[in-house]
């Protein structure tokens, strides 16, 4: 366990980012690989108000937030709300197993290279869970937005976006 911890830790501090993407920026595009091994782009998501989840398998905090993203998701996903779950995961299987013992129904890719991940690098991630909420033009509108404020925002950005 007290490995764990140090390696966490260890890989937190290299995933300190150089770039910060700030609210009212156009997001950066995101193309990783999903479940099936078939590239999936951030922007092919355009149109819908998106939820850009960074997380990881391993990462306790990020697996406690997920049951309150799949109510979220359940709730407006007919109403235009995406979310994109990227894994920093460096295991394949340890991520797809989270994917399936979590329920998460919604486009999943992952960023195997860990501390290194070019996509958390992109957003400025220097801890995870984090989450990015885009409108529908693919416009950063807010930040780690949690519980009632984040569905506050989500329910928001659905009704002005249209």
């Amino acid at each position: 366990m007290r490995a764990l911890l140090v390696f966490s830790i260890a890989w937190l501090i290299t995933l300190v980012s150089e770039a910060q993407v700030k609210v009212g920026d156009p997001a950066p595009d995101i193309e990783l690989t999903g479940p099936e091994g078939r590239p999936l782009k951030l922007s092919s998501m355009r149109g819908s108000v998106v939820l850009i989840d960074f997380w990881a398998s391993w990462c306790g905090p990020c697996r406690r937030n997920n049951p309150s993203l799949v109510v979220l998701y359940d709730k407006y996903r007919s109403k235009g709300l995406e979310i994109l779950g990227v894994s920093l995961d460096t295991r394949k299987d340890a991520w797809l197993n989270a994917v399936k013992a979590d329920g998460l129904t919604w486009p999943q890719v992952i960023d195997p290279r860990g501390g290194g991940a070019r996509s958390a690098n992109d957003y400025g991630v220097s801890y995870i869970p984090t989450s990015f909420l885009l409108d529908r033009k693919g416009v950063l509108r807010a930040v780690n937005l949690h519980g009632r404020e984040l569905d506050r925002a989500v329910s928001r950005l659905l009704k002005e976006d249209r």
